[in-house]
C-alpha cells in the first residue's frame, strides 16, 4: 500500500473461504462488501497439497465448526478457489468498483497473485516465520501488509528485515496487530501492542479483528489503525470453519460507520479552538470588570475587581497587570473594564 490517506482507513472485507468454493456466493459477498463501504475484499490464494500435509491437524474452532471427520488438507482442498475462479473474480471486483486482494500461503500463489495484476500482498499470520516465502515478497511486492498473530516483536522485526533484503522499503508495509484465535477473547487481544510495533518498529499499523462484535475495531481506529481487516460473510449460519467469527452484512455496515465517524472526530492532532468554538468563546469566557464603582483615578485592586461573563473584554489572564494601576475613569459595578 503505498502512502495511506490521512484520516482513512482502509477497510478489508476478509471473505477468506467464506465462498465455500462457490462462484456465486463468492459474488454475493463481494456485491455486501461493496454495499456495506469496503475499500478492499480479500479472498485466500492457495493449493492445499503446497500448504499442509496429510496429517496436519485442523484447530480446535475448525473442529468445532465443522467436525473432525477430514484432515486439515482435505478441508483446505474442498475451499480452493480455481486460478478461473480467481479471474472472474477480480473482474466481477472490477465491475463492482472495490479493490481485490488475496493472501498468497506460498511462492507460487503468489506468483500467480502477480500475472492476475496484484501489487499489494497480505501475508498471512502463519507465514511470518516462513524465510524463502518473505525474501520472495520482498522482491515481487510494491506494498505488503503483515498480519502478526501468534508473533512477538523479535519475530516480527525479522520478518520486516527479510522483506527489506528483498528490495521492499519499510514505508511501504503496513503491520497488522492480531490475535490468532476464532473468536478471539478480548482479555487476550492485547490493543496496545499494536502502538508499541509503530513506535519501536517505525511502520504503518493497523488490526486484522477476530474478535466477536465491533468494538475491538473501533478502539483501533482511535489508536491509531489505518487498516481495519475483519471476517465478512452473509450468514454466519453457513458450514465453513470461518463463517461463525465473522460479521453479517448489517453489522459490518455499521462498523464502517462509526469508523468513519471516529475518522472525522479525530482531526489532525493540534490542539486549538474549532471553528464551531469560536462564537462561543466570548459567552462562556470571562473578563476583568468592576466588581463595585470605580471612580477616576483610583487605583485597580483586588477588592474592586472580579472576573465575570462575557468574554470579550480583557482576559483575566492579565489581572496581575491590572492590579495597582489607575482607572482611566469611572466604572459602574458590573461594567466591562477597558484601559
Amino acid at each position: 500500500m503505498k502512502k495511506l490517506e490521512i484520516n482513512k482507513v482502509k477497510i478489508i472485507a476478509e471473505i477468506g473461504v467464506n465462498h465455500n468454493g462457490d462462484i456465486k456466493l463468492a459474488k454475493k459477498l463481494i456485491d455486501e462488501a461493496k454495499k456495506a463501504g469496503a475499500d478492499f475484499v480479500k479472498f485466500q490464494t492457495f493449493k492445499a497439497d503446497r500448504l499442509a500435509t496429510k496429517k496436519a491437524k485442523k484447530a480446535a474452532y475448525q473442529v468445532q465448526n465443522i467436525s473432525d471427520d477430514e484432515s486439515q488438507k482435505d478441508m483446505l482442498g474442498r475451499l480452493e478457489l480455481s486460478y478461473d475462479m480467481h479471474k472472474k473474480i477480480i473482474l466481477y471486483c472490477k465491475k463492482q468498483k472495490i479493490k481485490f486482494l488475496s493472501s498468497a500461503f506460498d511462492i507460487e500463489s503468489s506468483d500467480f497473485l502477480l500475472k492476475l495484476g496484484q501489487t499489494i500482498f497480505k501475508i498471512p499470520s502463519g507465514e511470518i516465520t516462513n524465510f524463502p516465502y518473505l525474501k520472495h515478497l520482498g522482491v515481487i511486492a510494491k506494498s505488503i501488509i503483515l498480519s502478526t498473530g501468534m508473533s512477538n516483536l523479535k519475530e516480527i522485526k525479522d520478518a520486516i528485515k527479510v522483506l527489506e533484503s528483498g528490495g521492499l522499503n519499510r514505508k511501504d508495509i503496513t503491520v497488522l496487530h492480531c490475535t490468532s484465535e476464532y473468536p478471539a477473547p478480548l482479555n487476550e487481544v492485547n490493543l496496545n501492542a499494536m502502538n508499541e510495533i509503530k513506535n519501536k518498529l517505525k511502520v504503518s499499523v493497523g488490526y486484522s479483528d477476530h474478535t466477536s462484535g465491533i468494538e475491538v475495531s473501533l478502539a483501533a481506529v482511535a489508536l491509531g489503525a489505518e487498516v481495519i481487516e475483519k471476517h465478512f460473510t452473509f450468514s454466519q449460519k453457513l458450514p465453513g470453519p470461518d463463517h461463525k467469527a465473522s460479521l453479517e452484512p448489517k453489522e459490518f455496515g455499521l462498523m464502517i460507520k462509526l469508523i468513519r465517524n471516529i475518522e472525522l472526530s479525530l482531526g489532525k492532532g493540534i490542539k486549538q479552538a474549532s471553528k464551531c468554538e469560536i462564537k462561543n468563546m466570548p459567552i462562556v469566557r470571562k473578563s476583568i470588570v468592576a466588581k463595585k464603582e470605580i471612580k477616576i483615578g483610583e487605583l485597580f485592586t483586588e477588592n474592586n475587581l472580579t472576573t465575570k461573563r462575557p468574554g470579550n473584554g480583557i482576559s483575566p489572564m492579565r489581572w496581575n497587570s491590572l492590579i495597582g494601576k489607575k482607572a482611566s475613569r469611572s466604572f459602574a459595578e458590573d461594567e466591562l473594564i477597558v484601559l
